[in-house]
């Protein structure tokens, strides 16, 4: 008779398949043997989602530095802080990078003539505006599309909050509370669902942290199903 022996890194179907039988040196030696090729596989999976988010999250930074995103709105007056997927080191698989910035004083003027020398800088290929001033997000929306050396597109979303509203400092308080409950296996997690997710699926990455770090949730199949049960209209106001 034979039974499955999930070993460490269950997620990653790590299996061993142990005889049952009269106790005996063979099979001992050959159960410690499957144990390990387990192990060794979940080891390796777990490295190559590190280094891949590594990889992506080293992009990301030297698109930043190549692009003078933080040097451009400064010269504005404005304070830039980086939030969402790239400051929790949580980055691996989509190209798109977060940033909410904030003025001493708000001009719509000098929004658009940061966006105006952004948009003129080569590698940028596309910019989208939205004027949420008068909406609960009190904000200027811009998403701008750039390549980097490789010619790969990146999205970069810079949301231009009005001090002293709702969301003034709040997706920086997620970022911090996120990073504050983040354990190895919850990221280990949440990297291999971002990893599974299709290229033409957009989800929330709040969506897949709070599965992760509220209710469990250890990859992707058990991901889909959980977001039957959670459907979320508009901003995802969890945090950890």
């Amino acid at each position: 008779m034979f039974f499955p022996v999930k070993g460490y890194g269950e997620g990653f179907a790590a299996k061993a398949i142990v005889k049952v039988g009269r106790p005996g040196a063979v099979e001992a030696r050959a159960a410690a043997r499957a144990l390990k090729r387990g192990w060794n596989y979940w080891r390796f999976m777990m490295n190559e989602l590190l280094e891949l988010a590594k990889i992506r999250q080293e992009q990301a930074h030297k698109l930043i530095g190549h692009f003078n995103f933080v040097k451009v709105w400064e010269s504005f007056g404005a304070q830039i802080n980086l939030v969402g997927s790239l400051k929790t080191g949580l980055l691996i698989k989509r190209r798109d990078i977060d940033f909410h910035i904030y003025s001493r004083e708000f001009r719509l003027e000098d929004s658009f003539r940061a966006m105006f020398e952004l948009a003129q800088k080569p590698g940028v290929t596309g910019l989208e505006y939205k004027n949420l001033l008068n909406t609960e997000e009190q904000c200027l929306e811009w998403h701008l599309w750039c390549e980097d050396e490789s010619r790969a597109l990146w999205q970069i979303d810079m949301i231009h909050i009005l001090k002293g509203s709702r969301y003034d400092g709040y997706f920086e308080k997620v970022a911090e509370r996120i990073l504050a409950v983040l354990s190895p296996e919850s990221k280990l997690a949440i990297l291999g669902i971002k990893n599974e997710i299709p290229d033409e699926q957009k989800v929330p990455g709040i969506d897949i942290y709070q599965a992760v770090i509220q209710d469990g949730v250890k990859d992707y199949s058990a991901f889909v199903k959980w977001q039957t049960g959670h459907q979320n209209e508009g901003i995802n106001h969890w945090m950890p």
